[in-house]
C-alpha cells in the first residue's frame, strides 16, 4: 500500500465527521400554550354631569357698527398745516447747500389722498425742486409728513417757495405750505 492510498483511507472518515459536525441539529418547535387566565374586560361607565339649577343671566353685547367705505366722489378735500419739522422760517443756509424741508400736516378732509393727489409750486423760487410732486398718501383724519428736497442758490438773499395740494381733478385745496430761507456765503 502506498502512502497516498493510506492517507485517502484515513481522511475519508475525518471528512465525514467534519461535514456532520458542520450541520447543526434541527431545532424542535416550541408548542403554543394558551394563557390560562385571560385579562379582565373593562366595562364602560356612564358619567352623568348634573345640570346647574340656575344659569347666569346672558349679557348681550352689541356688535360695532360697520361704517361703509367713503365714496371718494362725494368726499371733501382739506389739508391743515400743523408745523415745520425741519428748517424753520428765516434759517441761514450756505450757498449750494442741500435742504431737506419737512412739514407736518393733517388730512383734515374726508377723502383719502392717493397717488393721484399732487403738490405743486404755486409761488416763489423753485430752489432746485420740481414744480410738481406726488402728495404723500394719507387716509382722511390722519397726519402726514410732506418732504421736499431743495438746493440753496449761489446768490445771497432771502428766498421763498410756496406749495399747494391739488386733487385728482386739478382743484387746489387746504392750507398752502412755505419755506423761507436766508442764503449767505
Amino acid at each position: 500500500m502506498t502512502l497516498r492510498f493510506f492517507l485517502r483511507l484515513s481522511l475519508l472518515p475525518l471528512l465525514g465527521i467534519c461535514f456532520a459536525s458542520a450541520c447543526s441539529p434541527l431545532s424542535t418547535p416550541t408548542p403554543f400554550i394558551p394563557p390560562t387566565n385571560p385579562p379582565p374586560l373593562i366595562q364602560p361607565t356612564l358619567i352623568i354631569h348634573p345640570t346647574p339649577t340656575a344659569s347666569p343671566p346672558v349679557q348681550v353685547i352689541p356688535l360695532p357698527t360697520i361704517i361703509p367705505t367713503l365714496d371718494q366722489s362725494n368726499c371733501t378735500n382739506n389739508l391743515t398745516y400743523i408745523e415745520d419739522l425741519t428748517i424753520p422760517d428765516n434759517s441761514f443756509i450756505p450757498f449750494g447747500a442741500a435742504i431737506d424741508k419737512q412739514w407736518l400736516v393733517t388730512n383734515s378732509g374726508t377723502c383719502h389722498w392717493t397717488s393721484d393727489y399732487r403738490l405743486r409750486r404755486v409761488g416763489g423760487a423753485a430752489l432746485g425742486a420740481p414744480d410738481e410732486i406726488a402728495l404723500y398718501p394719507a387716509k382722511a383724519g390722519t397726519q402726514a409728513v410732506i418732504q421736499i428736497l431743495f438746493t440753496a442758490p449761489f446768490e445771497e438773499g432771502t428766498y421763498e417757495s410756496a406749495w399747494q395740494a391739488f386733487d385728482p381733478n386739478g382743484q387746489p385745496f387746504g392750507d398752502p405750505i412755505y419755506i423761507r430761507i436766508l442764503v449767505s456765503p
